[in-house]
């Protein structure tokens, strides 16, 4: 299983669409997670004017048929990863085995099908009518109508013994024995697996319970050896039933609640032959065929990708696809690897200790080939880093204690001169007896997924690249699905799936604008936003803000205190000029503090603060921090 790997969990990053929300957007009325529109006014690059205060807003509503759980339905800002994050759907939770009786377990093991259970029709209120305002219009949703497949689905509950938490092994175990006994015991079915504990079939096995004895054998890595086999056990069992009659009373409107177990089914089916393909990540894939590379810095880079989900929607069941981009770790030579990290070239010096422990932390758990045996490149995970250089590396060849070292035994083993003997070596295997590797001789394997927080120009950088415009985001998904093939794909063939190669087609209203009222005392007292905009120089908020207490604490060592005094001083009047009851002197002059003592500074700040508020029996109302950096290194204390 040498080239087979898990993948650590990492947030990933969907793209933004360009266009930064400029403009009456249209908006369909529901839409599943990443539902884009397409047929929004072309983008424009936002404007940042301090001076005119311009402030934007978009307001619609659609008409036409969707799922539930609105999103926006034209392209998107600039949203932070935390809030994309956020917005986007949990997992549905695991499938849960429904009982069933007897019959149906006998019936399953005789390939008989079982009736489902009848479903009590539900007359829902209807609604009052349809929205009417505005300018009616068409858009497209990244959705794909899927036609409900009329098949028997049956759920198996999988033992794996010995049990393994790789999902990527537990694959190949059951992929092997599918290739082995699908024509025999499996009654010719192609099943779809979750890489857990359950395992569906369209239709029953001959079988309702069955033990099989699997062997993996380990990818060769070209030494020639012996590859090494492991055995396994594995016993399928009978379950449950997937009911799809409940789906389709659920999309006719019968049936009140969404049938998971159902929608899993069909979200396993059509995950099988991308988990094969690509690197799975939650519901999303990736690969560096599926677009190009681009650096992140730090000897990272990002893979493109998509994110694909069944849903349920008032148009019936569709498919819901979106273009994603994730960071992954370059599969660089490790010496080259540690250079970016560091940014400074270490291939002709030794490493301090605070740059050795840089890269211990960077590359711990990582995963490495060697390549200094030609054609045999042997993987390991890496566990830590030498304190010592590799000249001063010693280790026992026997049980007599006789010692070599490293570059003694790289030379008289393999031939093999060590050239960077100031470099620590990576220690892979046990910790209590590690091995040693010069960082000359590896190369991080590919595919790696980074799973560490992004620093804040990485994310940038990954934002950038994603970043599209909504015609551009179309093509891109259009094209992904006819390269994905479903209607070709052997599991959707199996159990009877269908998806368009089509985007869905929403109706969409675009609504008027509406008028926003400003504080009496005005230049002028309303206003009628253009093209989704306006100007809020010369005008005041109806209700504006209290600051009657604040301070500045600057930690940015290029910034004179003179500059951090007039900048406070501006942003206060500003404030007090919009309509705010803001207070223009400090309750504390501003204060430099160096960046390393952030917590010291701001405690020892705020009791000066609170020594003049608490006798009033005030409290400190704003803070403002003026940052060292735009990296977000201080961004959250």
């Amino acid at each position: 299983m040498g080239s087979r790997r898990g993948r650590p969990q990492q947030q990933q990053y969907p793209p933004p669409a360009r266009g930064g929300g400029r403009g009456p957007i249209p908006q369909q009325q529901g839409g599943g997670r990443g539902t884009q529109g397409f047929t929004a006014a072309p983008p424009q690059h936002p404007r940042h004017d301090a001076a005119a205060g311009r402030g934007r807003g978009r307001a619609a509503r659609g008409d036409g048929p969707s799922s539930p759980a609105p999103a926006a339905a034209g392209p998107l800002g600039r949203l932070p990863p935390e809030l994309r994050q956020a917005m986007e759907d949990p997992s549905p939770p695991p499938a849960q085995p429904v009982p069933v009786p007897a019959q149906a377990e006998a019936a399953a093991a005789t390939g008989q099908a079982a009736i489902p259970a009848s479903s009590k029709a539900i007359r829902f209120p209807l609604r009052p009518g349809k929205g009417s305002a505005g300018t009616r219009c068409l858009v497209k949703a990244n959705h794909f109508i899927a036609q409900l497949p009329d098949k028997d689905l049956h759920h198996y509950h999988v033992s794996i013994t010995p049990e393994v938490t790789s999902r990527v092994v537990n694959r190949a175990v059951i992929h092997e024995l599918v290739n082995l006994h699908r024509a025999a015991y499996l009654g010719g079915r192609l099943p779809a697996y979750d890489g857990r504990k359950s395992l569906y079939t369209a239709g029953p096995l001959p079988f309702a319970s069955k033990e099989f004895q699997i062997t993996l054998l380990d990818d060769d890595d070209g030494s020639g050896a012996q590859r090494r086999q492991r055995n396994f056990k594995v016993v399928i069992k009978f379950a449950a039933r997937a009911d799809l009659h409940r789906l389709g009373m659920f999309l006719a409107g019968r049936h009140a609640e969404a049938p998971q177990e159902a929608l899993q089914v069909l979200d396993i089916v059509l995950r099988e032959l991308p988990s094969a393909r690509y690197a799975p990540f939650g519901r999303s894939f990736f690969s560096p065929d599926l677009g190009r590379r681009q650096p992140l810095g730090d000897g990272l880079e990002s893979w493109r990708g998509f994110y694909q989900s069944i849903r349920p929607t008032q148009m019936g069941l569709s498919l819901n696809i979106d273009m994603s981009a994730t960071a992954f770790i370059e599969p660089l030579p490790v010496i080259d690897y540690a250079a970016q990290l560091l940014r400074s070239d270490i291939h002709s010096r030794p490493l301090s200790d605070a740059e050795r422990v840089k890269i211990k932390k960077a590359l711990r758990g990582v995963k490495v080939e060697v390549t200094h045996r030609g054609n045999m490149r042997r993987k390991y995970r890496i566990s830590g880093l030498t304190t010592q250089a590799t000249r001063e590396l010693t280790f026992p060849v026997d049980e007599g204690g006789t010692v070599k070292s490293v570059v003694q035994y790289f030379q008289e083993t393999y031939g093999f001169a060590i050239q960077h003997t100031y470099l620590p070596c990576l220690q892979v295997g046990n910790q209590q007896r590690p091995n040693y590797l010069p960082m000359e001789v590896c190369k991080i394997v590919e595919g790696q997924r980074y799973s560490k927080r992004l620093n804040q120009n990485q994310i940038r950088a990954l934002l950038d690249e994603t970043c599209q415009y909504p015609r551009d985001r179309e093509r891109d998904i259009t094209q992904m699905v006819k390269h994905n093939a479903y209607q070709e794909d052997p599991y959707a063939k199996e159990f009877g799936i269908k998806i368009s190669d089509r985007l869905a087609s929403v109706d969409a209203r675009i609504l008027p604008a509406p008028r926003l009222k400003y504080n009496e005392t005005g230049r002028e007292k309303d206003c009628l936003p253009r093209v989704g905009q306006w100007n809020m120089m010369n005008k005041k908020m109806v209700n504006g803000g209290k600051v009657r207490s604040w301070m500045c604490v600057n930690f940015a060592r290029n910034v004179p205190d003179k500059l951090a005094r007039d900048f406070c001083h501006q942003l206060a009047q500003m404030c007090q000029d919009s309509g705010m009851d803001f207070a223009l002197e400090p309750v504390l002059p501003p204060m430099s503090a160096r960046p390393d003592q952030v917590e010291r500074a701001l405690k020892a700040r705020y009791h000066e603060a609170m020594n003049i508020l608490g006798p009033q029996r005030r409290e400190l109302d704003l803070l403002i921090g003026i940052l060292p950096d735009n990296n977000g290194s201080l961004y959250g204390i």
